[in-house]
């Protein structure tokens, strides 16, 4: 499976990302010094897409098929995009403070700790519906890698739980209350850019 190797704090400087959007409190010591240059109009959609890709830790041709079933979906294309993008599970995992970061969210989601509606899913990109519960196997719930002073519960306790999602840290348990609005994704892209981008 091909795996995204590019270093983390980089890449965020390269694309002006802050490194908390991926779950990272470091910060980068060296600036971005090519501040006078001028992008194109090209360069500019295709750095949102980048943006997106990055974040989301999304490849490209993945990606793309995102962007095509968003276009056959009724409503705006890019909140579509970007509202399939959100209800990944791994993303959703990410949201309810299981995972530091979303390349962990994706690495718990192989190792199959986590149930959808009771049932083992270890597809990282499954996409999650309304109503949906979501939780830690029970069996897993109690190791260290949740619960020990440096465990996940504690580097996420002061993260903010997104309105449409429930969560019971306690239990690692969580409910998607509903889909999300484009107002609720807190992600820096402007997705009308990568619009543009795949309908020339």
């Amino acid at each position: 499976m091909a795996v995204n190797r590019v270093p983390v704090l980089k890449r965020c400087r390269s694309l002006g990302i802050e490194p908390q959007y991926l779950g990272i409190d470091k910060q980068s010591k060296r600036k971005l010094l090519r501040t006078n240059r001028k992008v194109s109009e090209y360069g500019q959609q295709l750095r949102e897409k980048q943006k997106a890709k990055f974040i989301y830790g999304v490849l490209e041709k993945p990606f793309r098929n995102y962007y095509e079933k968003a276009d056959r979906m009724s409503g705006m294309t890019g909140e579509n995009l970007m509202r399939m993008l959100e209800l990944r599970l791994d993303n959703v995992i990410f949201r309810l403070g299981f995972a530091r970061t979303r390349r962990e969210a994706r690495q718990i989601v192989d190792h199959k700790h986590v149930l959808v509606n009771g049932k083992c899913v270890n597809i990282p990109s499954y996409q999650v519906k309304a109503g949906d519960k979501i939780e830690i196997k029970e069996k897993k719930r109690s190791s260290a890698r949740y619960k020990a002073d440096n465990g996940i519960l504690a580097a996420t306790a002061g993260r903010t739980v997104p309105e449409w999602l429930e969560a019971d840290t306690e239990n690692l348990t969580g409910t998607v209350k509903e889909a999300p609005a484009r107002s609720a994704i807190d992600v820096p892209v402007n997705e009308m850019l990568i619009v543009e981008l795949y309908s020339k």
